[in-house]
């Protein structure tokens, strides 16, 4: 999230305060569905509409990218979005692009489910242990056991190679922890991790 978030309370900056905040909070947890989606009806939807999966995917993020411009030009925000967000990048679109690109650069089931489930999951997680004021020992603990359960959920289920399992906790909250202004950690959880299983990826021999 920006900078400003986690300096107040992050309810008194949501649209529609409290209620905002849970819906927030339950967009992301919904986030964990769009794998199952993807890989079980993706090619069904695809094919009606007579797109490839990856173009239905690039048709996503253009809407996303435009519409989010649109709601710049116009100042506009939602409930559930941030009030700072009428003047930047939401953090809705850059999960949309986080998202799009995991599906697009890691379409295999071993990564997509881990990588989405790790922002979906993973994220509220920590910021809830935050919001209710957790030491930031335990909020880095409790984030990096959290998702790589996660992983290793996905191991079992999906065969996602175990390399990342330790590997993937410690990285994903890293690249939560930064407070950067202009681009969300919804974008930062997804490419960041991303980026590793895509140099690490080649000497696994997995894809």
């Amino acid at each position: 999230m920006s900078d400003q978030v986690e300096l107040t309370n992050p309810v008194e900056l949501s649209v529609g305060g409290m209620s905002g905040h849970v819906l927030r909070r339950a967009i992301h947890l919904g986030m964990s569905f769009i794998p199952l989606l993807y890989f079980e009806i993706g090619n069904d939807v695809a094919d009606a509409i007579s797109l490839t999966l990856e173009q239905v995917v690039s048709v996503v993020i253009i809407i996303a990218v435009f519409g989010e411009a649109i709601r710049l030009r116009m100042g506009w925000t939602i409930v559930g979005q941030r009030s700072y967000e009428a003047k930047q990048v939401s953090a809705l679109a850059w999960g949309a692009l986080g998202v799009g690109m995991v599906l697009l650069l890691a379409p295999d089931p071993a990564y997509a489910y881990p990588l989405i489930l790790s922002l979906s999951l993973g994220d509220p997680l920590l910021g809830e242990l935050r919001r209710n004021e957790v030491s930031t020992n335990t909020v880095i603990w409790a984030g990096a056991v959290g998702i790589a359960l996660i992983w290793a959920s996905c191991a079992y289920f999906v065969d996602t190679p175990w390399f990342f399992v330790a590997l993937m906790g410690p990285i994903c909250v890293a690249s939560e922890w930064p407070r950067l202004r202009y681009i969300d950690d919804n974008a930062t959880m997804l490419l960041i991790p991303l980026a590793v299983i895509l140099v690490c990826d080649p000497f696994l021999g997995i894809m």
